[in-house]
């Protein structure tokens, strides 16, 4: 062990109990439009099941003072604190440097660990370049956090009120390091107490409206937290983490509170684990050995795609028919002539004329059809961009079609539509 550590360590009374962790996301390109931080997910996940709660996260750039700044600032309000990303070999990977300064201690190039990486490239039969020595460059008291995956080790390093863990950036060697190395480190230094999360994905009803219900329930306890959210796939997630000294007093609390609210949510709710409403619509007609042909006009197929996305869709999905043109509609689908020129395309007419004719050509039990107009150009005054049609025909006969305004761009206006598609026939299942 360095002398470096050992001063550290024994400068501290005691190793600290990480109630509370701050993750720090590294490199510029995280605040640019095209990557996201993942990382800090996954270890939120794996933090919160040890015990030990994420209070804070940050996404810094690739700069060493307002990293040092970033890491210091967090090392003074909590005993952990992970930064992920910035260990590789080049000028702008600089969290090495950035944690030494933070933490006011040296940076020494380790013999060991560059004959470990000069091994992992040959063992690539690949030259190692001169640059990927600073890989090897150790903070003073640090412990090397061995990774089986790629060429950049992380280090866990004591702070004056607990540790600092340097993780690297691509996620699969982070989640390897995390498991082998870094979790055993936490294990004994993690809370007496654990944290579980009951998750309801709720259908139909928009964020203010399912707070309004929630409210009340909520707000009498502030463990579990409740966290609502709408998410990117148009639904409604109510969210309660509980913390006790054992995950099953901890899943007792959470699902406690959930039990309250969910009745009044009524069939709104349709997955308590955060299971996609695909899924659940998919398991819902598996179970029923039942099956779904499609009619899409305005989402293009977007509905038989979000269907088919898990393993397995074939158990219930038979197959669908994307229709633009008039002429597909009627050859394809049997819209009459009379109905098009009457209604036109976009109508509850059509759309039922499209499911029934889904409906049989594929001889399913259920079949959705939409249409509608997705924009930006088409609209009218009485038929405005927004406008769809959703029809649904089940094996009773009944075709019922129902229509729908939505805002937003041609994207929103499809993805809209295939949650709507969607949540039709699983309310129209619950009844079956």
């Amino acid at each position: 062990m360095a002398d470096g550590r050992t001063a550290t360590a024994a400068g501290m009374s005691k190793a600290p109990t990480l109630a509370q962790a701050e993750i720090i996301a590294i490199g510029s390109e995280l605040l640019g439009a095209t990557r996201l931080d993942t990382n800090s997910l996954f270890l939120t996940r794996e933090l919160n099941a040890l015990g030990i709660e994420v209070v804070r996260k940050a996404v810094l750039p690739d700069d060493a003072v307002a990293l040092a700044d970033a890491i210091r600032g967090s090392c003074r309000r909590v005993g952990l604190v992970l930064c992920c990303g910035g260990l590789g070999p080049t000028e702008d990977d600089r969290t090495r440097e950035a944690a030494a300064a933070a933490l006011g201690v040296g940076l020494r190039r380790d013999p060991q660990a560059e004959q470990t990486l000069r091994a992992y490239f040959e063992r690539r039969q690949r030259a190692m370049a001169a640059i990927n020595r600073r890989q090897c460059d150790r903070l003073a008291g640090a412990e090397w956090l061995a990774n089986t995956v790629g060429s950049a080790p992380g280090q866990w390093c004591p702070t004056e009120g607990g540790w600092l863990a340097l993780l690297p950036g691509p996620p699969p060697e982070l989640q390897a390091m995390f498991q082998s190395a870094l979790r055993p480190r936490l294990l004994p230094l993690a809370p007496a107490r654990k944290s579980f999360t009951r998750v309801l994905s709720i259908a139909g009803m928009s964020e203010s409206d399912v707070d309004t219900i929630a409210a009340p329930f909520y707000r009498a306890v502030a463990n579990p937290a409740t966290t609502i959210l709408a998410t990117a796939e148009l639904q409604v997630e109510l969210h309660f983490q509980a913390w006790a000294a054992s995950a099953e007093a901890a899943q007792e609390m959470a699902d406690g509170l959930a039990h309250q609210i969910e009745p009044a949510l009524g069939d709104a709710v349709f997955s308590r684990d955060q299971a996609p409403l695909a899924t659940v619509v998919g398991e819902a007609l598996r179970l029923r050995n039942q099956s779904l042909a499609l009619a899409e006009s305005c989402t293009a197929g977007m509905v038989a795609e979000t269907l088919t996305r898990a393993p397995g869709a074939s158990d219930f999905f038979l197959g669908g028919v994307v229709c633009y043109s008039d002429q597909v509609k009627r050859d394809l689908l049997g819209v009459a002539d009379e109905t098009l020129t009457a209604h036109g395309a976009v109508s509850a007419a059509c759309a039922c004329e499209l499911a029934r004719g889904a409906r049989q050509r594929c001889a399913a039990d259920w079949a959705i059809a939409v249409t509608g107009i997705a924009g930006p150009g088409g609209g009218t005054p009485t038929k405005p961009v927004g406008t769809v049609f959703i029809a649904l025909a089940g094996p009773d006969g009944k075709v019922m079609a129902v229509q729908h305004q939505l805002a937003g761009d041609r994207d929103r206006i499809r993805r809209w539509s295939t949650h709507l598609a969607l949540n039709q026939l699983r309310l129209r299942l619950l009844l079956n």
